[in-house]
C-alpha cells in the first residue's frame, strides 16, 4: 500500500501514524491544509513553523495544500484534487485519516477519493475505537500535546493552552468527547513515539476569533 496521511498536527493524526507504523505501513507523505496569509494549520490555528518541525521530526515529506480565507468548499475540493494529481501524491493509492466515528465525515472523504483520477481508497486506522480508551492510550504511550483550539460553546475557554494529559481528561465535562471528535477542541502534538525528538513549544496569548478560542503556540528555544 502506498499511502498519504492527512495530518492536522493533532493527537488523532499522530495516533493514526503510530497505528500505521505498528502495522508496518510507512506513509509516503503527510498532507496538511494551511491557510494563506495567516500561515497556520487550517482550523487548528497552529503556526506553520511548528507544522514544519513536526514533519521533520516524523521523517516524512510534507505536502501543504494552501487554502484562502475564507475558503469555499469548491475551492477546497479543487486544491485537494490538484494536490492528489501532483508528485508525490500522484503515486499513492490510499489516503489515511484519523477520524473516529463521524459517519458523514467518513462518507464525504470516501466519495471524494473515489472520484479522484485515478480513484483512491480512504483508510481509517482508528475507526470505531472507544475514544475514552484511546485518549488514555495516547497519554500512556508518552505522547505530549497542548490544547490549541477550543469551541467555547461546549467547552470553557480556560482549557485553551492546557496540556492534554490525565488531569485534563478528568476535568472534561461528560458531554465533551475525550478526543474532541465533534470539534470541541483541537490539539498540537509536540512529543511522542512518532517523533525522533520533541518539538519544544511555549504558550503565548489566548485570543477569540470567529467564534473559537485559540492558544497561540510558539516555538521554544532549546537551551543546551
Amino acid at each position: 500500500m502506498r499511502l498519504a496521511l492527512a495530518w492536522s498536527g493533532g493527537k488523532d493524526s499522530a495516533l493514526a501514524l503510530w497505528t500505521l507504523r505498528q502495522q508496518g505501513i510507512e506513509p509516503d507523505a503527510l498532507l496538511t491544509t494551511v491557510t494563506e496569509g495567516v500561515e497556520r494549520i487550517s482550523i487548528h490555528g497552529v503556526r506553520r513553523e511548528l507544522l514544519l518541525r513536526q514533519a521533520a521530526a516524523t521523517g516524512l515529506p510534507l505536502v501543504e495544500v494552501r487554502l484562502p480565507l475564507p475558503c469555499p468548499n469548491d475551492v477546497y475540493e479543487q486544491r485537494m484534487t490538484d494536490a492528489l494529481g501532483a508528485p508525490p501524491l500522484d503515486a499513492v493509492d490510499s489516503v489515511a485519516f484519523g477520524d473516529l466515528f463521524l459517519a458523514d465525515v467518513r462518507e464525504y472523504r470516501e466519495q471524494r477519493l473515489a472520484a479522484a483520477t485515478p480513484p483512491r481508497q480512504a483508510v481509517f486506522p482508528l475507526w470505531g475505537r472507544d475514544t475514552a480508551a484511546l485518549a488514555r492510550e495516547f497519554v500512556a504511550a508518552g505522547f505530549a500535546a497542548t490544547i490549541a483550539t477550543v469551541d467555547p460553546r461546549v467547552l470553557d475557554r480556560s482549557f485553551a493552552g492546557r496540556a492534554y494529559d490525565a488531569a485534563l481528561l478528568a476535568d472534561l465535562p461528560a458531554a465533551v468527547d475525550p478526543c474532541g471528535e465533534r470539534g470541541e477542541f483541537h490539539t498540537f502534538v509536540h512529543a511522542g513515539p512518532v517523533f525522533d525528538a520533541p518539538i519544544p513549544v511555549t504558550t503565548g496569548i489566548t485570543v477569540e476569533r470567529d467564534g473559537f478560542v485559540y492558544a497561540d503556540l510558539l516555538p521554544a528555544v532549546t537551551v543546551r
